[in-house]
């Protein structure tokens, strides 16, 4: 074995070593609340992962090797690939008692902060159990963030690093520096701290304290699991589903921005950001034209209620968080497929949001408009501008090409679950929710995947490392060229 590819089966040890630490405050909370069959599950599982961990650093451990941009693929991929396999093991050996397939799901969905699930009765699982799902998409959370805004712009994954207003990470240098390590701490103080304020909220709003600490963890990291099955629904509350609508917006906010406005003890730096005024403006777009939909058409008597409801849905959509208003599938005309139409958008870029990105759809769009005044006048010169800043052609071409392989994916995605027995409606809905890590879908998936078959699970499976993994970290394993030396 090379010493590059030893280097890197050392960087997946630690990080298996680090997976299996998830398991031990579940497992302690598990002995304080005198459950009977879990606490000896969580520690079983830390035991087994943490071994396997050991077991793949201990030969390994003196390497030293610089690592390259090309190898961060490969570590990005594998890193959510064997976090997910580890953190499966509670589900299958404990409560739900879930299947090997539904199992790794229910972690990669956890992990990629999806929010589809495969189990149905949340409310009747152990308290440890539902606490041990949230903290997997907490920290799946802040994985993304350091992924999206130290680790990804070094890869040059899509151009956004090349047009984004403030640079947080490294994008310059050729191997991995301690810089990543500098920015995951801020970033990790910001995300920790927007936390700490939604659990709070949640708590003065009305749930208690082991609610309010749960639903924080899956709202700023955008997840979407809940602790009950009818998630905000539980509660019925105004006061709640408009607090998790701030919070759902501030986790879909580029993490560099909260960064800088925080170093700078100042808000102004939100108002410069051009992709953050497109976000906001697509969500009051979107959401007063689902609320006069379902207005309309009957589905509440009153605009206000329609508005709440409407603008509750397309926030969590957009951001891909995936609470879900009950029967939203449901609703009169265009309004359900509006709701899960704009999870294609998605947030802004560098937040834990999944989807294209919203600089992504702005620029393509503009490219879009470019053409067209460019077959009007063929001879006159029209410039791409983000933010009131050039962007290079070539950053226009890697944003387009980047939209065009996800929209691939998205299709074969589709037929694959189609082919796996789903109908049309639902072959959609499937591709959506993990594609777009959105959560909830449409047809047999609007709620959960508990009744599909297992090919297609797995396929959601795919579909959530490959949406997570802006689809372009996982495709480079598959060239000839990335493997030769």
């Amino acid at each position: 074995m090379s010493q590059r590819f030893r280097a890197i089966q050392r960087i997946l040890g630690v990080i298996i070593v680090l997976s299996s630490l998830t398991k031990l405050p579940p497992a302690f909370l598990a002995l304080v609340w005198n459950e009977e069959g879990t606490a000896h599950v969580f520690f079983g599982s830390f035991l087994a992962s943490g071994f396997l961990g050991l077991l793949l650093w201990a030969p390994v451990r003196h390497v030293n090797y610089d690592l390259r941009l090309r190898d961060g693929f490969l570590i990005v991929t594998l890193t959510w690939v064997f976090a997910s396999l580890v953190s499966a093991l509670p589900f299958v050996h404990g409560p739900p008692h879930l299947s090997y397939t539904d199992a790794i799901f229910e972690a990669t969905s956890g992990l990629t902060t999806t929010g589809a699930t495969v189990i149905v009765g949340l409310d009747d699982l152990p308290q440890s159990v539902q606490f041990y799902r949230q903290l997997l998409q907490f920290l799946g959370g802040m994985g993304i963030v350091i992924l999206a805004v130290a680790i990804l712009p070094m890869l040059k994954i899509g151009g956004t690093q090349l047009f984004r207003a403030e640079s947080t990470g490294p994008t310059k240098d050729t191997k991995l520096t301690p810089r990543i390590a500098e920015t995951a701490k801020a970033l990790w103080g910001v995300y920790f701290g927007l936390t700490v304020l939604c659990a709070l909220a949640f708590w003065f709003g009305g749930m208690t304290l082991f609610e309010a600490i749960c639903h924080a963890m899956s709202t700023v990291s955008t997840g979407g699991f809940s602790t009950y099955d009818a998630a905000f629904g539980y509660w019925d509350s105004p006061i709640l589903e408009w607090t998790a609508v701030v919070f759902m917006l501030l986790g879909g906010v580029n993490f560099g921005l909260h960064f800088v406005a925080w170093r700078r003890a100042s808000m102004a730096v939100y108002s410069t950001d051009s992709e953050l005024r497109s976000f906001l403006r697509i969500v009051a777009v979107a959401s007063v034209l689902v609320a006069l939909m379902i207005w309309v058409g009957g589905d509440y008597l009153h605009f206000a209620d329609a508005f709440r409801y409407a603008t509750f849905q397309i926030v969590s959509s957009i951001t891909t968080t995936g609470f879900a208003v009950s029967g939203f599938d449901q609703w009169s005309g265009a309004a359900p497929l509006l709701v899960v139409g704009v999870a294609f958008i998605g947030g802004c870029s560098g937040s834990t949001v999944g989807g294209l990105k919203v600089a992504r759809v702005v620029m393509v769009v503009r490219q879009g408009y470019r053409e067209i005044k460019q077959l009007v006048h063929p001879k006159a010169q029209f410039l791409m501008k983000m933010g009131g800043r050039r962007v290079s052609e070539s950053v226009v071409l890697s944003v387009s090409g980047f939209i065009a392989i996800w929209m691939l994916c998205f299709v074969a995605l589709m037929l694959a679950m189609n082919l796996t027995g789903l109908d049309i409606e639902s072959s959609f809905g499937g591709a959506v929710a993990t594609l777009t890590n959105l959560g909830p879908g449409l047809g047999d998936v609007a709620s959960n995947f508990a009744g599909v078959n297992d090919g297609a699970v797995w396929l959601g499976t795919l579909g959530m490392i490959l949406g997570r993994l802006e689809v372009f970290s996982l495709l480079v394993l598959l060239t000839p060229q990335f493997w030769r030396e």
